[in-house]
């Protein structure tokens, strides 16, 4: 169960067999909720709603809260990383130049 007395979490699979019921096959939303046992007669809408906007996307769980942060050592790292990285790259085309010159 989720936060909320009563809230249920159905997978994706789930959710993307409901939409397919509704509108491949044509039936009516209180039909798929019945057969289905979903007890929320919103929840089915919103699925499709979602489905017609994202396709696919639009049925799988979406993150919550804020994103995770860079740690500070590793954007300290990243100056230092380009740095070696553009070396490499400078070595590298000299040493296809003297190849080629070969």
């Amino acid at each position: 169960m989720s936060g909320k007395k009563g809230m249920k979490k159905y997978p994706s699979s789930f959710k993307e067999q409901a939409v397919h019921m509704h509108i491949e096959d044509g039936l009516t939303i209180r039909e798929i909720n019945e057969r289905l046992g979903i007890a929320d007669r919103q929840r089915l809408k919103k699925w499709c709603a979602a489905y017609r906007k994202l396709g696919l996307l639009g049925l799988q769980p979406q993150l919550k809260g804020r994103p995770k942060k860079i740690s500070k050592t590793e954007a300290e790292q990243l100056p230092d990383e380009v740095k070696r990285l553009r070396m490499e790259n400078e070595l590298l085309r000299n040493f296809l130049c003297e190849v080629g010159k070969r």
